[in-house]
């Protein structure tokens, strides 16, 4: 019989373990109700994130996951509850000082025509600017840090359209990792890339993590949110239908109550992580 041989470890940088977050950031909801145009999209949310993790949220489209992303980041007000960074309501808090704790890379990211990586990577220090506080040698080394990183540093001073889909995406990490926050927002990080490119882009998520920092991404494909993430928070109508590690909440009837799917759900040989393997739609009533 053969076997099945674990992939390599990474080569490429990881993040400078002597500069890691100082605190994990404990960001949980209360009662959160969350929604836009008159409309409540997330329902009484109850949820504490695992900090110095890798969690993922998952669900069908229109579930709320990207609105729940946005309260996290104060990007959407609560209609109702609150969302609480170490105890504290985030809406009590300036919005500096929670740029300065919080870090969210959305789904749409855009930039000007002609913007250098290095460029991008720099607005990540915005939160650390003011008045009395301009450009300083500390600033320049965390984007050295966040280009090294993200493996970039030779690619510092290329325009962005000139990358790959994957090298672009990265950048758009390392402006956020420049921005130094103890939690990591990422809407879709690996939408539109393809296999390879996501794998780089899931390389530098699990290097944010290592180096403490919370990390929490809206992923579509459940398989990958199970292979990389610690902790799942599977989400329909609004709610958190369950929530936990991949392998104790992954099941057939999960991925029914979710999508409308039959599946059977295997286990990764390698990973030891859940595998959906999807076989039918289910039929409405």
């Amino acid at each position: 019989m053969s076997t099945v041989e674990a992939p390599p470890p990474r080569t490429g940088p990881v993040l400078i373990r002597e500069n890691t977050v100082a605190e994990t950031a404990q960001l949980s909801t209360e009662r959160l109700d969350v929604g836009y145009d008159g409309t409540t999209v997330v329902r009484s949310l109850d949820l504490t994130l695992p900090p110095g993790q890798v969690t993922a949220i998952v669900g069908p489209n229109g579930c709320g996951k990207s609105t729940l992303l946005g309260a996290l980041a104060r990007v959407h007000a609560p209609q109702a509850g609150a969302v609480l960074l170490d105890g504290r309501a985030l809406a009590g808090l300036r919005p500096r000082d929670v740029a300065r704790r919080i870090g969210l890379l959305p789904q749409q990211a855009e930039a000007p025509d002609g913007l250098t990586v290095r460029d991008l990577v720099r607005y990540g220090r915005h939160p650390h600017q003011g008045l009395l506080r301009q450009w300083t040698p500390e600033d320049a080394a965390a984007v050295h840090r966040a280009l090294t990183a993200a493996d970039l540093l030779e690619l510092a001073d290329r325009p962005l359209d000139t990358l790959s889909g994957g090298q672009r995406q990265r950048a758009w990490i390392a402006m956020v990792v420049a921005q130094e926050t103890a939690v990591v927002l990422l809407d879709e990080p690996t939408s539109a890339l393809d296999l390879g490119h996501q794998l780089e882009v899931l390389d530098l998520v699990h290097d944010l993590a290592a180096a403490g920092r919370t990390v929490v991404l809206v992923l579509h494909d459940l398989s990958t949110a199970c292979r990389h993430a610690d902790h799942l928070v599977a989400m329909r109508n609004g709610v958190v239908v369950a929530e936990g590690r991949p392998a104790e909440v992954v099941t057939p009837q999960l991925v029914r109550d979710l999508y409308g799917v039959e599946a059977t759900v295997l286990t990764d040989q390698v990973a030891g992580t859940p595998v959906v393997i999807p076989i039918r739609r289910v039929a409405e009533g």
